[in-house]
């Protein structure tokens, strides 16, 4: 497949709006933010994926699901 085309007009504000199809094809919804990466030939623009530190922690507690917290504290404390 070739290379494809997309055309916006930037405003007097400095605003560009995205056309509906570039959004879809990169998975943008409102309050998403993009970057725009300088490369030799150009910018990309990409979808800003921002990973948190705590997503390896996900489920990390599931086995804990359902137990009282005060007996969880008290099994810490050795009591």
């Amino acid at each position: 497949m070739g290379a494809r085309t997309v055309q916006a007009k930037l405003t007097s504000k400095g605003q560009v709006t995205l056309p509906k199809d570039v959004r879809h094809r990169l998975g943008l919804k409102t309050g998403d933010t993009i970057e725009f990466i300088e490369e030799p030939e150009g910018f990309r623009i990409c979808k800003r994926v921002i990973s948190s530190p705590f997503d390896a922690y996900v489920g990390y507690l599931k086995d804990l699901a359902g137990r009282d917290p005060d007996e969880l504290v008290r099994e810490m404390r050795g009591e």
